[in-house]
């Protein structure tokens, strides 16, 4: 064996070395680190470890959200009706040695099993403490609320954490459809009918507010318009004063000018006067004189 070869193998033996020893820790994964079968280590973060060859060995699992299509069962409501649910659970693992430890060396289909039955438990437990309506409609979210809650509970021990449940599908009788689809329209009946009377409620106060300011407005512009009209008729008459002291002849003749044009205004008013009355005192002469 040549210089090269000998220089060749060693490489060759350091890198498949350095590659049994190294791995690597992805941050969608979660790594428990063994010695000679015995969990060490199973809390590390993403980046490059280094292990003893065949005294240690790791193995990876998935950090990201799993999906679990719960099995479809029957349940029977308080009403003693069944009802058949198809659920969905997401979860994912947060002790990732607790959950090997729990599930057969991190089985997921062992993980998966367990889970359903829970869910199923669970479920079972809600619905039967209500009737159909409350299951389709009424109280849907509460009840995966606190499915949600009592699954999670129950799992703590497995090391994963439940992140949300749901119902995908929920089927019925006929009968019970009748029964559902009428209660349902009695329920959007009554909401409309409350939707409406507070419409009503609303659109009365707002045409009582509405004719109130209406009023408010009207009563206000009355009152400037009289104190106008008010100071209008004091700075006339004291024209009028002022016109008068100047000339009485003058003024005399102006004010039974202006009698004349409203009397004889529409053309069709009929006066019976003595033509030598104080009336026409200006009709018979310019200067007013008899």
């Amino acid at each position: 064996m040549t210089k090269l070869h000998k220089t060749v193998f060693v490489v060759c033996v350091a890198a498949v070395l350095v590659y049994m020893s190294a791995f690597v820790v992805d941050e969608r994964e979660l790594v428990v680190k063994f010695k000679l079968g015995e969990i060490v280590k199973s809390d590390y973060e993403p980046g490059l470890y280094w292990l003893w060859p065949v005294i240690n060995n790791v193995k990876k699992f998935d950090k990201r959200i799993q999906g679990l299509d719960a099995p479809t069962e029957q349940y029977l409501t308080n009403e003693k009706k069944n009802l058949t649910v198809d659920a969905f659970v997401k979860w994912r693992i947060t002790d990732v040695g607790q959950f090997y430890r729990t599930t057969e060396k991190g089985d997921k289909v062992v993980a998966n099993n367990r889970l359903s039955r829970i869910v199923d438990d669970a479920l079972k437990n809600q619905i039967s403490q209500r009737s159909v309506i409350d299951v389709v409609s009424g109280e849907r979210a509460e009840i995966m609320n606190r499915v949600r809650d009592k699954v999670d509970v129950e799992v703590k021990g497995m090391g994963i954490t439940i992140i949300d449940v749901r119902i995908k599908k929920l089927d019925y009788s006929d009968e019970i459809s009748g029964s559902v689809f009428k209660q349902m329209r009695q329920e959007r009946e009554t909401e409309m009918k409350r939707l409406r009377s507070e419409g009503r409620e609303a659109a009365t106060k707002i045409r009582a507010e509405a004719e109130r300011e209406r009023k408010q407005t009207l009563a206000e512009a009355y009152r400037k318009s009289e104190i106008i009209r008010g100071e209008g008729d004091a700075a006339s008459a004291a024209i009028y004063a002022k016109a008068y002291g100047k000339n009485r002849e003058f003024y005399s003749f102006y004010r039974s000018l202006e009698a004349y044009r409203e009397t004889f205004a529409s053309g069709q008013d009929i006066l019976i006067l003595d033509p030598d009355s104080e009336f026409f005192r200006y009709f018979n002469n310019a200067y007013g004189k008899k």
